[in-house]
């Protein structure tokens, strides 16, 4: 009885004063809401970095060879090294190499520059092509030589603008292939990677058959695990050493060095945004509780007549603590509720669109929790002073 009496007197008062009700609830909704979407943005900007960063390759050993004597062509990486390193390294699980030619395409009567690069059976792994129209090279393109190429979007674009390029007759230089297929790169390699915008990609033994040459300017091994990077690197640029003259230099590198900085920077970038989101709630909720104290500055009377008549301490407590809960409850409930219904409805739309459809905007529940504690806790303070206030004073008070 005496609770649901507690209730009822807490809704009375709201009630008689809505506008500063409604007011002070909007100012938790937005403080709570804030918070929670400040931290999904710190959240959604760390997944993001470091998923660009690993999906370029954060397993990846590159190599190239940077100096050498006077035969350079006896220490460039061949395809003898990358079976050695497959076969050495148990801890790499694919491997490819490219060489590439600069040639020109005629389109429209107009030359265009462009590359034709070779590349070997696994370099669609190791470098997450997205395969957009027909098909990636096989292993009988590979073994037959077969004169066949894959089109960057692009350049598929500049040259058959309304028509579909797989099967279609492809001219770069004195050279004609048949295209097989349409690509893209899954995500920007921020430099690390020999395809430009366009480029033509052709099986690896035509580069040998047009050149008459075989080596690989840039060798790729891809390490099974994050942690197997270090290890595949010096394992690697042993290899290349034992297997040629000690005078070539190999720079044997991975993207470890740049994802270990992308976190370590994210990480700060989210306490920033975290610490700039507990500012903005603190400066809500002092404004918020101030509200309240002048609530029961003007009630003072009133809790001194239920004072007076036998009310105790608790009661008046109880009084003031459901009038902020319903206040700080209820608006720190709708801004959570509005702060995770946004990133879930970018999610849902995303959904719809092939380059979002792997992309996902994340809710941090411990923000939810600690936006809802937060609001709940400003009505305390004023709560608890007018509970402590003496009857003879408040009956006094004009």
């Amino acid at each position: 009885m005496l609770q649901a009496e507690t209730w009822k007197l807490a809704w009375d008062a709201l009630r008689a004063n809505k506008l500063r009700a409604l007011l002070t609830m909007l100012g938790v909704i937005i403080g709570s809401s804030c918070i929670v979407l400040v931290v999904t943005v710190a959240l959604a900007g760390k997944r993001y970095i470091i998923s660009q960063i690993e999906a370029v390759g954060s397993n990846l050993v590159y190599t190239e060879l940077v100096s050498s004597g006077v035969e350079r062509i006896a220490d460039e990486i061949k395809p003898a090294d990358l079976d050695a390193v497959k076969q050495g390294i148990p801890q790499v699980v694919e491997a490819a190499g490219t060489n590439d030619i600069s040639t020109t395409v005629i389109v429209r009567g107009r030359e265009h520059p462009t590359y034709l690069v070779g590349v070997t059976e696994g370099f669609q792994r190791i470098r997450n092509l997205v395969i957009l129209r027909g098909r990636y090279f096989d292993e009988g393109d590979m073994k037959n030589r077969s004169k066949v190429c894959l089109l960057t979007e692009g350049l598929a674009t500049l040259m058959f603008p309304a028509d579909d390029p797989v099967g279609k007759d492809i001219r770069a230089g004195e050279l004609h292939f048949t295209a097989i297929g349409v690509f893209k790169e899954r995500v920007a390699t921020f430099g690390q990677s020999e395809i430009r915008a366009e480029s033509i990609i052709i099986p690896f033994p035509l580069i040998k058959y047009y050149t008459g040459t075989e080596y690989f300017k840039t060798f790729y091994a891809q390490a099974d695990r994050p942690e197997d990077v270090p290890a595949v690197t010096r394992e690697v640029a042993e290899i290349l050493r034992s297997r040629h003259r000690p005078g070539a230099e190999y720079r044997v590198q991975n993207l470890s060095g740049i994802l270990e900085t992308a976190r370590h920077v994210s990480v700060a970038l989210t306490v920033v945004l975290v610490l700039i989101a507990l500012v903005a709630l603190t400066i809500s909720g002092i404004g918020i509780m101030n509200i309240m104290l002048v609530t029961v500055t003007e009630r003072t009377r009133e809790i001194g007549i239920r004072k007076a008549i036998g009310a105790p301490r608790d009661a008046i407590l109880d009084q003031f603590l459901t009038e902020a809960l319903l206040i700080s409850g209820t608006g720190a409930l709708a801004g959570i509720a509005i702060a995770v219904s946004i990133p879930a409805l970018i999610n849902f739309l995303m959904s719809f669109f092939q380059a979002g459809a792997d992309t996902k905007v994340p809710i941090s529940w411990i923000s939810v929790v600690l936006a809802f504690v937060v609001s709940c806790s400003i009505g305390y303070l004023p709560a608890n002073r007018a509970a402590r206030l003496q009857p003879t004073e408040s009956l006094r008070y004009e």
